[in-house]
C-alpha cells in the first residue's frame, strides 16, 4: 500500500529528538509522501531543511497560517509572497484560513490574509490547504466572491456538518480526514458514505489529534494508518482500496509525479 498524508509539520519542534526515525516509521508503514504546509516565517527553515533532507517522500506548500496572523501580517506575508519566486518547486498555499475559536483580536487581519493567499493560488495555479475553526459562514462567503474556477484545494481537518461539506463540495474542493474521524464523538462518521470518493484525501497534522488508539500522544504520519483503517470500515471498502483512491485524489489535486 502506498500512502499520501496530505497535511503534516513532521518539521515540528516536537519531533527535533526523533525527526529521522519519525520518517522511517512513516515510510515502513506506507506513508509514501507527506505534504508539509508552512505555518509562518518561523517554519520556513525547518520545513525546508527537512525536504532537502528527505526530497523524494516530502513536498512543500507556503502560507500563513490564520492563528499566527497578528500586526505583522503584511510583512510575514511579503516574506512568504517572495519565497513562492524562489526555484524550490513549491505545491500548494497552505496552511491558510480562518480561526476564531478561542480569539478574535485579529478577524480583520485574517480576512484579508486570506484573501490575499487566494489571490496567490489563483494566479500561480496552485491549490490551497484550508484551515477553518468557528469562522464556516466568513469562510464561505470569501470562497463563493472568489471562486471562478480558478480555486482548488483541500478542507483541512474537516469536521462539519453534512450541509457544511455540501456547501464545499458545490465550491470544488476536497476533503481532508485525519485523527479526529476516529474519535467517539465525530459526527462526520455518520455522513461519509454519503461524500464522493474522489473528494476524499487523508491527512495526520502531526503532531497534532493523533488517532485512536495513539490519541493522547504525539501524532505521527505512521499512525495515518490507523485512520485509514477507520475509514475504509465506515465506507466499506478495504484498507488497499482506500490507498489507493485517496492517493490518485492527492496525486491528481498536487500534481505530483
Amino acid at each position: 500500500m502506498y500512502f499520501i498524508d496530505t497535511h503534516s509539520h513532521v518539521y515540528d519542534h516536537q519531533f527535533s529528538l526523533d525527526r529521522n526515525e519519525a520518517m522511517l516509521r512513516a515510510l515502513d508503514a506506507g506513508i509514501g509522501m507527506m505534504l508539509m504546509p508552512n505555518v509562518d516565517a518561523s517554519t520556513i527553515e525547518p520545513m525546508l531543511q527537512l525536504h532537502e533532507q528527505f526530497p523524494d517522500c516530502t513536498r512543500v506548500m507556503m502560507g500563513l497560517q490564520p492563528e499566527e496572523v497578528k500586526e505583522d501580517y503584511k510583512v510575514v506575508l511579503s516574506t512568504m509572497e517572495k519565497e513562492l519566486e524562489r526555484p524550490i518547486y513549491y505545491i500548494g498555499v497552505g496552511e491558510v484560513g480562518l480561526d476564531f475559536y478561542w480569539d478574535t483580536t485579529f478577524e480583520k487581519q485574517q480576512l484579508d490574509a486570506f484573501e490575499t493567499q487566494l489571490d496567490w493560488a489563483k494566479q500561480l495555479h496552485l491549490p490551497l490547504s484550508i484551515h477553518c475553526r468557528n469562522a464556516f459562514d466568513k469562510m464561505v462567503k470569501i470562497l463563493e466572491r472568489k471562486q471562478d474556477g480558478g480555486l482548488s484545494g483541500i478542507m483541512h481537518c474537516f469536521t462539519g456538518t453534512e450541509d457544511e461539506a455540501r456547501a464545499y463540495l458545490g465550491l470544488g474542493f476536497h476533503f481532508g480526514l485525519g485523527g479526529v474521524t476516529t474519535y467517539k464523538n465525530c459526527g462526520v462518521k455518520d455522513y461519509l458514505p454519503n461524500l464522493p470518493l474522489d473528494r476524499i484525501v487523508l491527512e495526520t497534522d502531526a503532531p497534532y489529534l493523533a488517532p485512536v488508539p495513539h490519541r493522547g500522544k504525539r501524532n505521527e504520519p505512521a499512525f495515518m494508518v490507523a485512520t485509514a483503517q477507520k475509514i475504509a470500515e465506515i465506507l466499506s471498502v478495504t484498507i488497499e482500496e482506500l490507498a489507493k483512491i485517496t492517493t490518485d485524489n492527492a496525486t491528481k489535486l498536487f500534481g505530483l509525479r
